[in-house]
Order: structure tokens, then C-alpha cells, then sequence
């Protein structure tokens, strides 16, 4: 499958950069043009209707979410580009999205083509899109959504809906307050950087916790968590400190 792709960047170092890259290694991969700015971002994607679109997320005239928000419909797949590991690369991470950290490892860019070439739902990547920008826009972040890859699908979730995150290997368990069980394909680590500021807590090395369910600290049997759903969670003695102060204990 040939993708047709404009390429949005605001440095001209960038733009050829990737450009060249693209040409030389991604031979399924067409460059229509690179433009830098919103306006000429909107009107390329417009009239040349591309396959894929690599965005970059910092522009002088706005943001890239700026261009998707100008368009009555995203019909093509987005590669989101950036330098920096700010918060709107975290709103890129809570989608499931793609993301291409600059300078642009050749390995992280052909596996971002490769998995653009294999979008099959629409609807699924259109909601992953619409769960991006909400988050953006979002004055809270315990009012964030976020997007988990599971086998069976792509679930959206409101952060708050969840009520603790458990290690599972090289998979993460997702138990939700509604009692539903959400395995993931993904460590712990990645949505311990997520969510740490979204009032949950790395407890333990097997649990990352909402800190909004904790029913009570027990001191029993070396001291353990209650969660709201009556399980037990353990904590590690090296997080008892930071616990007992983030939830007034004395």
C-alpha cells in the first residue's frame, strides 16, 4: 500500500530532514510537500487529500492539533512529530497515538509508516483523534480520557473510571471501578508517567493506585492500602512516606 504524505514543520532543517528521510527509506511513502505554517498546512491537506500527515506539535503560528481542529474530517493517518517530552506529547501517549521524538530514529520511523499502512478502523483512530483533543482542552487532568490497546480492541476510558493499575509481566492489568478487568501490552513504568499527575501513586512495584479510591491505610500484617472496592494493595516500605503525606496521615 503506497501512502501519499505532507510533511508540517516550522524549521526548515526539520522539514528536509525528514523529507530526505522518507524518500530514501520509506519507498511506499509519497511526499507531496512540507509546508510550515497552519494556514498552508490547511489548505495542502485540503487540496491534496494525503494519506498521512507527520505533524509536528510546536509551531511558531500555533499547534498541530490546531490544523486537525480546522478540518471537517480526519480522513488520513497522523504521525505526530516533536523535540520536546512536553505535555502535549503526554495527550499524544494517552491517545495511543504515533509520536516521532526529533532527531528522528530511522528504526522509530519506519515502524510508525508500517503501522499507518495497517490502520484498518476508521472510526477507532477517529476516536482516538476526538479522545487527543479532549484532553487538550480539558481544564482538569483527572477529566482526562485515555485510549488502552487491549486484544480484543481499543477501549476509551475516563482516568477516573480506573481504580488501580496492576503489573502483570511485561503487560499491565487495568481494574476499573466498575469491576471490569483491561490487560494491556504495555509495562507499568509507561503509565506510571502518565498518570502520576493525575492524583494516582506508584504504591508498589506491581501497583500504581487512584490515590481518589483509597478507602484506608491498614497498620496490620506490615501495613497494607484498602481501596474503595474492599481490595487489599500492598505498599512498599520506601513509599509509606510520601503515601502518609500526600494523604494527611499522620
Amino acid at each position: 500500500m503506497n501512502l501519499r504524505a505532507i510533511i508540517v514543520d516550522d524549521e526548515k532543517h526539520s522539514r528536509e530532514t525528514l523529507n530526505n528521510l522518507v524518500i530514501e527509506f520509506c519507498e511506499d511513502v509519497e511526499v507531496l510537500t512540507t509546508v510550515s505554517n497552519i494556514e498552508d498546512a490547511v489548505l495542502a491537506i485540503k487540496t491534496l487529500k494525503p494519506d498521512l500527515l507527520f505533524l509536528d506539535i510546536e509551531l511558531q503560528t500555533g499547534t498541530g492539533f490546531d490544523i486537525l481542529e480546522q478540518l471537517n474530517e480526519v480522513n488520513f493517518e497522523v504521525i505526530f512529530t516533536t523535540a520536546f517530552e512536553q505535555y502535549a506529547l503526554k495527550a499524544v501517549k494517552f491517545s495511543s497515538l504515533d509520536y516521532l521524538l526529533k532527531p528522528i530514529d530511522l528504526d522509530e520511523l519506519q515502524k510508525a509508516v508500517e503501522k499507518a499502512k495497517k490502520i484498518k478502523d476508521r472510526n477507532i483512530y477517529s476516536k482516538q483523534l476526538e479522545t487527543l483533543i479532549h484532553n487538550l482542552k480539558q481544564q482538569q487532568p483527572i477529566n482526562n480520557k485515555i485510549c488502552l490497546a487491549t486484544a480484543d480492541g481499543y477501549e476509551f476510558i475516563n482516568v477516573e473510571e480506573i481504580m488501580y493499575c496492576k503489573a502483570e509481566g511485561s503487560y499491565t492489568s487495568f481494574k476499573l471501578i466498575s469491576g471490569i478487568n483491561l490487560l494491556v501490552s504495555k509495562h507499568l513504568k509507561e503509565y506510571e508517567n502518565l498518570l502520576t499527575d493525575q492524583y494516582f501513586m506508584r504504591v508498589h512495584n506491581s501497583y500504581l493506585i487512584n490515590l481518589n479510591e483509597v478507602k484506608k491505610y491498614v497498620k496490620a500484617d506490615g501495613g497494607y492500602i484498602l481501596m474503595n472496592n474492599g481490595e487489599p494493595v500492598s505498599i512498599s516500605r520506601s513509599k509509606k512516606e510520601d503515601f502518609f503525606k500526600i494523604m494527611n496521615l499522620s
